[in-house]
């Protein structure tokens, strides 16, 4: 009934302005935590845990105590038919890093002098599962709930991809800005923190497309926490660690992290993931939602 549709879609926008709220805000609040506390270790601040778990507390409130329930969630895992889409997710973020190393060293941008094959494969195999623990956290806040959410708005793929990237994107600023060293920053991209914020926000809507797809076309947060563990282990520490040296100035080119190159590589991937979605007899991403008026809403394609 058209009621109970309008309904459902006040209830869910509403849901989403107090979850955008508390993500925004989230980094902010860590910040003046940290301010009127005594001196804490980097990296390891109340400010930067309060960062950490509010947005999933967020959405565990909504779903609890506002409505939202838990039927959308897509916690189901689907091996046996996600089968070749968890392999996709795992390997999505080497080939192409792989691709972005290959054509940087033929263009002489980048070289491997200080590359260690044992130091950089001990800590990729030492970081899988605490990544893989770390992620299921973030993917069921930006993906299980954010994504799904939007969904079912039924918003334009284009917006879609705006919004939770922009929103993803945003909640890491304070992190940029407070939290991580800017001498951290500076190995990645030599340039002030609040510039890399910004970059970093183009990069994550980027990123969104293969991560927003993957949940689509499975039907379940699982590849993208899959997704989400290869990109932490693989590409974080080739750069911080220094196992690879970029020339001077070709940084926003070829970097393997925020580099233009990449931004464009992980944008075609997404692209054709979307394709095999929309050419699809059968989609997961029709699995039903169901509101608390127990309206039937199929996402849309």
């Amino acid at each position: 009934m058209p009621i109970f549709n309008q309904l459902f879609k006040s209830l869910t926008i509403r849901n989403l302005l107090i979850f955008t709220s508390v993500v925004l805000l989230s980094g902010w609040l860590g910040y003046y935590v940290d301010n009127i506390m005594p001196p804490q270790p980097a990296g390891e601040t109340a400010g930067m845990a309060l960062w950490l778990v509010l947005p999933l507390l967020s959405t565990l409130a909504l779903r609890t105590f506002a409505g939202d329930g838990w039927k959308d969630i897509a916690l189901r895992p689907r091996l046996y038919s996600n089968a070749k889409w968890y392999v996709v997710s795992f390997v999505i973020f080497p080939l192409v890093t792989a691709a972005i190393l290959l054509i940087g060293w033929l263009l002489g941008w980048i070289d491997f002098n200080n590359f260690k094959t044992s130091d950089y494969f001990s800590v990729f195999a030492a970081s899988l599962f605490p990544n893989f623990i770390k992620n299921i956290f973030e993917e069921f806040v930006w993906r299980g709930y954010l994504t799904s959410k939007l969904l079912q708005l039924k918003l334009n793929d284009c917006w879609l991809y705006l919004i939770v990237g922009a929103i993803w994107g945003a909640w890491h600023i304070p992190y940029y800005l407070f939290f991580l060293p800017e001498a951290q920053i500076a190995q990645i991209l030599p340039v002030a923190p609040v510039v890399f914020a910004l970059l970093a926000i183009v990069t994550m809507i980027f990123w969104t497309v293969m991560y927003v797809e993957l949940y689509r076309i499975t039907g379940s947060i699982w590849p993208a926490v899959i997704l989400h563990m290869a990109e932490d282990s693989i590409i974080n520490h080739l750069v911080t660690d220094r196992h690879i040296t970029i020339a001077p100035g070709t940084e926003i080119f070829i970097s393997p992290i925020t580099g233009v190159l990449s931004m464009v590589f992980y944008l075609i991937v997404g692209l054709w993931l979307r394709k095999i979605r929309k050419g699809n007899t059968f989609r997961f991403d029709t699995l039903v939602h169901s509101s608390e008026n127990k309206k039937v809403l199929s996402l849309p394609q």
